[in-house]
């Protein structure tokens, strides 16, 4: 169990190495358990290249990249939520609140719709869709939504929670065409991509986890450059400035990396809800008022919430396994609440 931070706001020294325990204690349990029953012994052997072949494809190739492709997108949906959060000044901001989630979503459907139903209206099965251009098509979709979002927000010199309703309205707006779209399909094809819609790390592989892997790389290194106008950015634009803080240009950045981080992520895993909102309020909760700590604990809890929900949905699904977003929507409302009735 993760020590919370003291009544006066001072972090306990082991929140942090608590967390990574737990990433760890998580990563360990998503290898060893699944649906198919691997004794233990297997499974070692599996990871050092040994063993029988069914136990190395289904650790080395099935398990593995689902689990390394769910951290890094955890990761991401942390991080993209808690910097919107910050520059926004809204506690409920998230990826899918300010649009990047419902455009990657129209792209994705667009994307499948002229690539496959149009040349191969036929086309019924999964394993028929171009999976491998899923991920580029979602992140250009999301990209598309956050410069909207940017030119308007400047344009019309939009205030935070002016930029949110923005976000929610163009959103909205790629939501409803992509459902049109959808609903023109016929009923047969909808499940195809409701699976992507959903937010599901079935059938991942490393290349989802090598098309992610740049953007959680560069997401990371960039956090102390962008730490100090971070820390600004959290109060008033006029507040900011009076530090010396070149608030648009600042602004601009901190919400690049955010849509670049939640675009590639929704791109690779579609759109796993409740990740980017709820994260960053558990990691404030932790850290109490130190702040230095809450952008790794988002980093660290983003991967364990992620990396549990998908053990979670393998488990309780059978066969038939719970999509992520069904997972992390669930767990997520109710941790919502009762952090909401802690925190002032």
């Amino acid at each position: 169990m993760i020590p919370k931070a003291s009544a006066i706001g001072q972090p306990s020294p082991w929140i942090l190495p608590a967390a990574v325990t737990l990433v760890l204690i998580s990563f360990l349990c998503a290898v060893f358990m699944g649906i198919v029953d691997i004794p233990s012994r297997d499974v070692l052997s599996a990871l050092t290249g040994n063993g029988s072949q069914e136990a190395r494809s289904i650790i080395l190739d099935i398990r593995l990249p689902r689990i390394v492709t769910g951290i890094l997108a955890g990761v991401q949906f942390a991080l993209a939520g808690l910097l919107l959060q910050t520059i926004t000044r809204n506690p409920l901001a998230d990826p899918s609140l300010m649009g990047v989630s419902q455009g990657a979503t129209l792209t994705v459907t667009m994307f499948l719709l002229f690539t496959v139903y149009l040349v191969n209206p036929d086309s019924y099965s999964v394993n028929e869709l171009p999976i491998a251009w899923l991920p580029a098509a979602g992140m250009v979709g999301g990209m598309i939504a956050g410069g909207i979002i940017y030119l308007l927000a400047f344009r019309l010199e939009l205030s935070p929670l002016r930029i949110t309703l923005c976000g929610i309205a163009v959103g909205a707006v790629m939501h409803a065409v992509a459902i049109g779209l959808i609903a023109g399909w016929g009923s047969a094809r909808i499940e195809i991509i409701l699976e992507w819609m959903s937010g599901s790390l079935y059938a991942r592989t490393w290349n989802h986890a090598f098309f992610l892997l740049p953007f959680t790389v560069a997401g990371l290194a960039v956090l102390p450059l962008i730490y100090r106008p971070l820390v600004l950015l959290r109060f008033d634009a006029t507040v900011a400035r009076s530090f010396g803080l070149s608030y648009r240009w600042q602004f601009s950045l901190v919400l690049l990396v955010s849509c670049a981080l939640a675009a590639s992520a929704v791109g690779a895993v579609g759109p796993i809800v409740f990740v980017g909102l709820v994260v960053p309020h558990l990691a404030r909760f932790l850290a109490g008022r130190h702040f230095p700590l809450v952008l790794p604990l988002t980093v660290v809890l983003g991967a364990i919430i992620v990396t549990l929900g998908d053990l979670i949905g393998r488990l309780a699904g059978g066969a038939e396994e719970v999509p992520i977003g069904v997972v992390t929507a669930l767990m997520g409302v109710p941790v919502l609440l009762a952090l909401l009735r802690k925190v002032p």
